[in-house]
């Protein structure tokens, strides 16, 4: 399985609120059990169109839905035998040119077009990648009518040039952001839905260093895009110090995020105020959860010790009752003796007293 984990990165740049399409296309060089051409095509997160090399065809992944599928699947095909030709023809020469030898080799791109909030279209742009190593990206802003070139691999001739800023412009632009909005409109239940997440600040003891981890995780938000922060004391905490923070998808298409701070032992003996801070834009409410550390809260002694000195002092206390209530019974039955006697000794003198 080919994993985009390079190409995946850029996808940070879509904006909260807005909406893309993008196109994940692989070509492959060599013998592999892998079609020598195949693109996904995700609408926001969700998978809306394949295609690979040999069928040669646009899949729709819901064809039902679409009232101009015969338009769309023929716009696609026209965008994706283009995409075809020029990666192999690229790969080739980046295999050549970066002195590559035989074997299999991987030719990736990223490419796609967003619509703003005010459905205004983004500009349209593409990244490539070849094995992992280098990048060239293809920016197209229809607003400026500008168009540019980062970190090129091959050199543009201005017929060349020329030749590309038509098809962006003309072709790849307008095409991408009809079938964007057209995807919106069919999906729109589903990709303009609104769930707020459940968010849980969470404790774990270190046995090993005597220290303490502290979690926050929120989950079951969507759409993905979150602000997850904790804060020591009314600041927030470096990222060096924070470990995870990566938007993972949940089985039922919403998303988690977890973000982890180990609190060493000598800290938690100083009184530090943590806080978990989730805010979310698309849906303008915002949770804190607090967090106090102290000696007596957080120092697995200082516990350990209280509830033993607890024990104690209950074990004495029961100590004295019982020895109070033997020492009371034991006075009762001796009481209860000397008056038995008392009886016994002045009730013979009273015939003395009738005789006399």
């Amino acid at each position: 399985m080919l994993v985009y984990v390079y190409l995946l990165s850029h996808l940070s740049v879509v904006r909260a609120g807005a909406h893309s399409l993008m196109a994940f296309a692989t070509y492959i060089i060599g013998q592999t059990p892998f079609p020598e051409f195949s693109a996904v095509v995700m609408l926001d997160d969700l998978q809306v169109m394949y295609y690979d090399s040999i069928t040669r065809k646009a899949v729709h992944r819901s064809n039902e839905d679409s009232q101009n599928y015969d338009e769309e699947k023929s716009d696609a095909g026209v965008i994706f035998r283009d995409m075809y030709n020029d990666m192999k023809d690229r790969a080739f020469h980046l295999k050549e040119q970066l002195n590559h030898t035989d074997g299999v080799h991987v030719h990736q791109r990223l490419a796609g077009c967003e619509l703003l909030n005010d459905d205004k279209p983004g500009p349209l742009q593409t990244w490539d990648a070849f094995d992992q190593k280098n990048k060239e990206e293809f920016i197209f802003n229809e607003e400026k009518n500008h168009f540019q070139i980062e970190l090129p691999w091959i050199t543009w001739d201005n017929l060349q040039f020329a030749h590309m800023k038509f098809l962006y412009k003309n072709v790849y632009h307008p095409v991408c952001i009809k079938v964007l909005q057209s995807y919106l409109q069919m999906k729109k239940n589903n990709v303009m839905r609104k769930v707020k997440p459940r968010v849980r600040l969470m404790k774990k003891t270190l046995s090993d260093s005597g220290g303490l981890q502290i979690s926050c995780l929120a989950t079951g938000f969507y759409p993905r895009h979150i602000n997850l922060t904790l804060f020591r004391d009314g600041q927030p905490v470096d990222d060096d110090q924070i470990t995870g923070g990566e938007i993972l998808p949940n089985g039922d298409g919403t998303y988690q995020m977890r973000k982890t701070l180990v609190i060493a032992e000598e800290e938690l003996r100083e009184e530090h105020k943590y806080n978990c801070s989730m805010k979310r834009l698309s849906l303008d409410n915002k949770l804190d959860i607090t967090f106090v550390s102290d000696v007596a809260e957080s120092d697995p002694g200082s516990s350990t010790q209280s509830v033993v000195f607890s024990v104690l002092a209950f074990m004495f206390v029961a100590v004295l009752i019982i020895t109070a209530l033997i020492v009371w019974r034991k006075r009762r039955a001796a009481g209860q003796g000397s008056e038995v006697l008392k009886c016994q000794y002045s009730s013979p003198s009273s015939p003395m007293q009738d005789e006399t």
